[in-house]
């Protein structure tokens, strides 16, 4: 049995209310179903956090050490600014994907630059909540 964990950083438990022409109407909790969905018939396990506080997040990376084979990270706003979550992703050997519901591509230029980008393994932008569920799709295929 696998283990998958879930994060999302700032700003995203507004989902389903915050800016629904850029976000959709989902909720995290949705987006938790949907990938729980995918990786059911394959024993694998879900678990998932939310936090707005940079530091809770840091520490989540860090226990994932040894407990998880793979984290989908939607890290908000921190993508482009947090040199720290970047350590925190660098410091450990969990292979993260990161993850966008909008593209930022298309959005404000200092959204164009993701500080995690480098040290993941991968990154899907602007596919709406899909791209959760192909991330956890990446893991499965790449642990079966």
């Amino acid at each position: 049995m696998g283990k998958l964990l879930l994060l999302n950083g700032p700003n995203l438990n507004r989902l389903g209310k915050r800016e629904p022409d850029v976000y959709g109407s989902e909720t995290l909790e949705d987006i938790e179903k949907k990938v729980r969905s995918v990786l059911e018939p394959y024993q694998y396990q879900l678990d998932s956090s939310q936090s707005n506080h940079e530091g809770e997040l840091i520490d989540w990376i860090h226990e994932a050490e040894g407990k998880y084979h793979g984290i989908i990270f939607n890290p908000g706003a921190y993508t482009h600014t947090s040199i720290a979550l970047r350590d925190a992703i660098s410091s450990i050997t969990v292979p993260v994907i990161e993850v966008h519901i909008s593209n930022v591509h298309k959005r404000e230029s200092f959204r164009h630059t993701s500080m995690l980008a480098p040290v993941c393994s991968g990154q899907i932008v602007g596919l709406g909540t899909n791209g959760y569920r192909l991330a956890a799709m990446y893991f499965l295929e790449s642990n079966l």
